[in-house]
């Protein structure tokens, strides 16, 4: 594969016919060894986390399916909205904050099935995930080899806060959508980047990012090719950011503010977009007065997640990539509250890896023990702060 450049990389119906066919059966395996190695440190993940909730005296798949915004999910899909937390604000806390992709999602998967509304729950999060975790493998396949896409697979599933991924929340949802929306980007296929974006704009609030990541890359191929462009990219391009308008309209029109009702239910919860205000004095307080082990935790991985999309920039990376992750990027720095839950708002903001599987693609050839050790690490860390973040810490994750 070739090295990564800000422009996109030529359609997949480029390649010849005969090349696609050898090729197929190749990258279906390898993709089922990134999905079935990403279950597998899932997997043991939780297992650890099981140990650790046993100890507690609590059940380990209770605090997966009904935890924190768990909750929330579970009563829109029972009650529909409009049932709401008090809190210290003059209103309370709105259940219209939560977009309304997942608890549909739960809707259909508890009428289809027998399984209840947590059941149910982390049935749509583990499928989403391993999606997910495909969609990233072909993206940095796409890239940089399958080598790196495994690689790449493997490092997204050892994240700190990769526990969430194995919960009833909503980011393994909006990972997929944004892996194979991205992808479709890459490959020239304009229709399903703007359609999976869509969803994606249904799932999260910041979800937006994946239209933005379509929208600016249309925008830069109509330049490119001074406006001779199919009628695809135009269709994809207006089907990427429906989602999410279609839903912050929908609330402010029962809000009575057409325009800004959404915002206003995200500012009594404490959330707005204040240019990092917010987060700043968050970190001065809690330089000077202490806290607790997962306010430092979050500053080092937003910290870290700074550093990883400045690599990501030297390295060039494709322009849907570095719009998508800058996106994220932004909304957790500039955005104000909930600053132990920043780290897992950056979860589907996978391509900041593509440094780190690069290298350590490289690292595996030639000094494969110290890889090992790295990867060891990684585990660890990941299971053992995960268990804590889900079984004993009180910040909401």
């Amino acid at each position: 594969m070739t090295h990564a450049s800000t422009t996109l990389a030529p359609p997949v119906a480029a390649s010849k016919p005969a090349q696609r066919d050898r090729a197929r059966p190749s990258f279906l395996r390898t993709s089922g060894v990134a999905v079935g190695l990403f279950l597998g440190v899932r997997l043991t993940g939780v297992a650890v986390l099981a140990l650790f909730a046993h100890v507690a005296g609590r059940h380990p798949l209770a605090l997966l399916a009904r935890s924190w915004d768990s909750v929330w999910y579970l009563t829109i899909a029972a009650h529909g909205y409009g049932h709401d937390l008090p809190s210290g604000d003059p209103e309370p806390h709105s259940d219209l904050a939560f977009f309304p992709l997942y608890p549909a999602l739960l809707r259909a998967v508890t009428a289809l099935t027998p399984f209840g509304g947590g059941t149910a729950g982390l049935l749509i999060s583990w499928t989403a995930a391993a999606v997910a975790a495909a969609g990233i493998h072909a993206v940095g396949s796409w890239l940089h080899g399958r080598a790196t896409g495994i690689a790449l697979v493997l490092l997204w599933g050892l994240l700190p806060h990769a526990v969430v991924l194995s919960m009833a929340y909503t980011e393994p949802v909006l990972a997929a959508f944004a892996a194979w929306s991205l992808y479709a980007l890459l490959a020239g296929n304009w229709l399903w980047a703007g359609a999976l974006a869509a969803l994606a704009g249904l799932s999260r609030p910041n979800g937006f990012a994946v239209a933005a990541a379509v929208l600016v890359t249309a925008g830069a191929e109509v330049w490119r090719r001074r406006g001779r462009v199919s009628h695809r990219l135009w269709t994809g391009a207006a089907l990427a950011p429906l989602g999410w308008t279609a839903y912050v309209l929908w609330v402010g029109g029962r809000k009575g503010d057409l325009l800004g009702g959404y915002f206003e239910v995200q500012r009594l919860w404490g959330s707005t977009f204040d240019f990092g205000r917010g987060s700043a004095g968050f970190l001065r307080a809690m330089l000077l007065h202490g806290s607790r082990f997962v306010f430092p935790m979050a500053l080092v991985l937003v910290v870290a997640a700074a550093v990883l999309y400045a690599l990501l920039l030297l390295d060039r990376a494709p322009l849907p990539l570095l719009v998508h992750s800058g996106a994220l990027l932004l909304i957790a720095l500039g955005g104000s509250g909930f600053f132990e839950s920043k780290p897992r708002f950056l979860l589907p903001a996978f391509p900041l890896l593509l440094p780190l599987a690069r290298g350590l693609v490289h690292t595996a050839k030639t000094r494969p023990w110290h890889a090992t050790v790295l990867v060891a690490a990684l585990a660890g860390l990941s299971y053992l702060y995960g268990a804590y973040l889900v079984v004993y810490a009180q910040a909401p994750l």
